[in-house]
């Protein structure tokens, strides 16, 4: 039916499901579209996902750019996967298609250009969680980590369950209650108790398979796939002087490596997400990631990828140190 929309989001990702829920609503007041389908990608999906035709119409949001999207928003440096890509985004414009790599969220993008419409005191909070979450906006490690306002328990509770389903439940329920109405939901609640248990696990763990190298860069593997969570910001707990962390993370679902600027120092980041993109994954630039095949190719990527974060660093040093002396 041409009245019926499918969305596309990033998962399992909170600024994702606030993205779509915000989509939803907006293209239900200005087009009449009521959301049929809620479809999670991540970046596995990279390879075939221009050449992959959507379900039209279609909503993307917080994710690569795709020409068959009628509504598409983004705040991702490396949504672009072809400079094809770039020019069919330039020749669009303008309309419904929203980027801007410097927001802090896509929930953000959105808002700004769509509150008129669907403006609510609910979404407006969801939009200020998605900011503090998507762009490390803790007031502390040990929120972050486990932190348990209504916004970090639905966040976390992604890390029991990242399904097709569970993502679409997300979005149907907080179009319609608040972040504390759905955190309190049964099916929210029992994922965000065990989630949170095995994140007391994964640091103990963390603790011991991970080291801090001697220019500030925290490496890391550990095995999350048996009753483990490990957060993103695990490197920070324990290593709360640390500049990067870069590691490896084996799950239930594959084998990630993971980059992060330690979000509690203040310093201008190396560009994570363009070195990343250049092993097929990509994020912005405090943040990146990618999946790899097997255990072998993590640890060649791994390695390649210190080379690549400490030469930019190298670089940015010897740039800021010209600047000083005027050479």
């Amino acid at each position: 039916m041409p009245n019926e929309l499918t969305v596309y989001l990033h998962f399992p990702c909170f600024d994702g499901v606030v993205s779509a829920v915000l989509a939803s609503e907006y293209l239900k007041q200005k087009k009449g579209w009521d959301t049929r389908e809620v479809v999670p990608c991540g970046y596995s999906d990279r390879s075939t996902w221009v050449s992959c035709p959507l379900a039209r119409p279609a909503a993307v949001v917080d994710f690569l750019y795709h020409p068959d999207a009628d509504f598409w928003a983004d705040h991702h440096e490396t949504t672009f996967l072809t400079p094809e890509s770039q020019a069919h985004f330039d020749k669009r414009q303008p309309g419904h298609l929203f980027f801007d790599p410097s927001a802090l969220s896509c929930a953000s993008v959105i808002w700004r250009n769509t509150y008129q419409s669907i403006r609510r005191p609910r979404f407006r909070e969801m939009v200020s969680w998605a900011n503090r979450i998507d762009g490390a906006k803790y007031h502390s490690v040990e929120e972050a980590v486990l932190g348990d306002a209504p916004a970090l328990r639905i966040n976390m509770s992604f890390m029991r369950d990242p399904s097709r389903e569970y993502c679409q439940f997300l979005v149907e329920h907080l179009r319609s209650k608040s972040l504390a109405e759905v955190a309190s939901l049964r099916e929210v609640a029992d994922r965000y108790r065990s989630a949170r248990k095995e994140i007391r696990t994964g640091q103990e763990l963390f603790r011991k398979s991970s080291r801090l190298e001697r220019d500030g860069i925290v490496v890391f593997r550990v095995d999350n796939s048996d009753a483990v969570g490990v957060s993103r910001y695990a490197p920070y707990l324990k290593y709360p002087k640390a500049l990067y962390s870069v590691g490896i993370l084996d799950s239930r679902d594959g084998t990630k490596i993971t980059a992060m600027r330690n979000p509690w120092r203040h310093f201008r980041s190396v560009p994570l997400g363009q070195i990343f993109r250049q092993y097929g994954g990509g994020g912005h630039q405090r943040v990146a990631s990618v999946l790899v095949k097997n255990s072998q190719e993590a640890e060649d990527t791994l390695q390649s990828i210190l080379a690549d974060l400490r030469r930019a660093i190298s670089s940015k040093l010897s740039l800021a140190k010209d600047m000083v002396t005027g050479d």
